[in-house]
């Protein structure tokens, strides 16, 4: 992750892969022009990098040149298009090639074609790096694209944001979720993890999600997930992974514009932490850490009996199914710890003590974070 000005980018394209789109567009533009001459054309200031490689790869005689046109303005395509600097030499029956860096919108592709209506080209293709299909609102032919990516801003490789960016040899795509915190909130039956989660919410602005409230207020409300998570569990069989995951993503979307989220209940296996990590991608966000409340078996013993004495609650009541449910939480932690480990996002936090003091622990590691 990197920080320009006030926005963040993630990484989107590595190095080596840019190189190839590169070599891959040359090879099909030399197979196609065969051993014409052509003119090269890039388009300032974006496209530098990528002209200057490109010629760099390419095979057989060339020549280049450069135009500049103003379109952008921070992070929209502007509607005015002024060309900046133009063409000086003949291009009279000459085959043009367009070499752009990305077009989205085509507002400065309608420009070009302009430009070159009045040079009397032979023949005039456009070439771009990158495409958004999405954004894309003309009806001129792109003849060479290099990697069609998604509506969104990026920077690096001649882009920039306001100027910074354009040095960076790989591409990184705006993160659009710029402050968010996630965590994955554990704790064995007992730990109090239920009251430290409604106290952290609050603090924190951050909105709970418990695995089980999703399960049981879509079984309850009988949506199409609800339904479908019902028919695994009647037949005794575990709700797939995929099926949970869309629950999540259905109540992630409904606070699209939340600080972050406390996930309790989810995940229990690495394939289903792994699940939880490419959700939150598409999110442009992330799981930043794994906090896990410590509580000696003793204690959690005691604590439980206690509170079976009001709760009603029959695996409350029995010290040998508290020791078994105890037990079960430690075998699917162990994978787990290991698995956010592995990231630097694992903490644990230990949680004897006053609810107060244990609130106190959980809130200097997440703002630590």
């Amino acid at each position: 992750m990197i920080k320009l000005h006030d926005l963040y980018f993630k990484p989107f394209i590595p190095e080596a892969e840019v190189d190839s789109i590169v070599q891959n567009l040359v090879n099909e533009i030399a197979n196609d022009l065969g051993e014409e001459i052509p003119v090269f054309v890039g388009i300032l200031n974006g496209s530098f990098m990528f002209v200057s490689d490109f010629v760099k790869k390419y095979p057989k005689p060339c020549e280049v040149t450069f135009i500049k046109l103003a379109s952008y303005e921070g992070l929209k395509s502007s509607e005015d298009i002024q060309r900046l600097i133009g063409i000086t030499q003949d291009l009279t029956d000459r085959t043009v090639v367009i070499l752009e860096d990305i077009i989205d919108s085509g507002k400065t592709l309608a420009e070009v074609y302009r430009i070159f209506k009045n040079e009397k080209v032979k023949a005039l293709k456009i070439a771009t790096l990158f495409f958004k299909p999405d954004a894309y609102k003309k009806d001129f032919k792109l003849h060479y694209i290099g990697k069609e990516i998604p509506n969104k801003f990026i920077i690096g490789y001649g882009l920039d944001y306001d100027g910074l960016g354009r040095d960076l040899p790989e591409i990184y795509q705006l993160k659009t979720t710029q402050h968010m915190t996630n965590i994955v909130l554990f704790g064995p039956p007992g730990a109090g993890k239920g009251t430290q989660a409604n106290f952290l919410k609050t603090k924190y602005d951050l909105v709970h999600i418990s695995t089980g409230d999703v399960f049981r207020f879509n079984i309850k409300n009988e949506t199409a997930l609800g339904m479908l998570a019902k028919s695994f569990m009647d037949k005794g069989e575990l709700v797939p992974d995929e099926v949970t995951i869309d629950m999540l993503n259905a109540e992630v979307e409904k606070n699209a514009d939340a600080s972050g989220f406390i996930f309790d209940g989810f995940p229990r296996t690495n394939a289903q932490a792994e699940a939880l990590a490419s959700l939150m991608d598409s999110k442009d966000s992330q799981i930043n850490a794994m906090i896990a409340l410590e509580v000696d078996d003793e204690i959690l013993v005691q604590r439980l009996l206690e509170r079976g004495k009001t709760s009603g609650r029959s695996d409350d009541a029995d010290e040998n199914i508290i020791r078994n449910r105890i037990k079960e939480y430690y075998n699917k932690t162990a994978i787990l710890k290991d698995f956010y480990s592995k990231q630097n996002k694992y903490f644990g936090v230990d949680g004897v003590g006053s609810i107060e003091e244990i609130t106190i622990r959980l809130s200097k590691v997440i703002d630590s974070l």
